[in-house]
């Protein structure tokens, strides 16, 4: 069963959502939120699979939101449930962490797949938007590299670390062995001039790993 937070500030809308994935075989809605502030209240409580969050909200908004849970809650998958689908928001969304961005008006069946996959560890963000951030990303590759002082292997351990992913578990990933790996969280360190993971992770984020 995938546990729902649905995050919106409109009750109305709040009750459209739970009736409507009230139908969904496998989908529970757990709880409901009207700002980023009860979400970030409720998900020790609920502990949701998925947290479905608008982004324009009163007090903390969605963007906002999103970046916290990644950061604290980073088994938590976030999806974007938005009336807006200018560049910035999306692109806002992605930086923060979203793992998926569905237009508010999406068919039951749009919203039920998204959550699904999203709950495996996969994202969505329908094809109208994933192209745009194809090209986004892509020209951004060709340009220069994120943090052009790293190498490419030194950028994807940072990414991981980035992930909250552990030395032992990055050694795993990568199937490295684990003083090969402290030697390149040692060296982007020396590199990036942080002190510890917490700023390196800032860095990461910063650069758009």
């Amino acid at each position: 069963m995938i546990r729902i937070l649905v995050v919106d500030d409109h009750p109305g809308f709040r009750a459209g959502l739970r009736t409507l994935l009230s139908t969904a075989e496998g989908i529970e809605v757990a709880d409901e939120a009207a700002s980023g502030e009860q979400a970030l209240a409720l998900v020790g409580r609920t502990q949701p699979d998925v947290i479905l969050m608008d982004l324009a909200m009163p007090g903390m908004g969605g963007i906002a939101a999103t970046e916290r849970l990644s950061r604290d809650h980073p088994h938590i998958r976030v999806v974007v449930l938005s009336m807006s689908d200018d560049d910035d928001s999306v692109f806002a969304a992605v930086r923060a962490g979203a793992r998926g961005y569905v237009l508010k008006g999406a068919r039951k069946a749009e919203l039920v797949r998204s959550v699904q996959a999203v709950a495996e560890g996969g994202a969505v963000f329908g094809p109208a938007l994933a192209s745009r951030l194809m090209g986004y990303f892509s020209g951004r590759e060709r340009a220069e590299p994120p943090l052009p002082g790293l190498t490419p292997r030194e950028r994807e351990i940072l990414g991981l670390v980035a992930e909250h992913l552990t030395n032992p578990q990055i050694a795993a990933r990568l199937g490295l062995s684990q003083k090969t790996v402290r030697n390149h969280v040692s060296a982007v360190f020396t590199k990036l001039q942080v002190a510890d993971r917490a700023q390196a992770i800032m860095r990461a984020r910063e650069a758009g790993l």
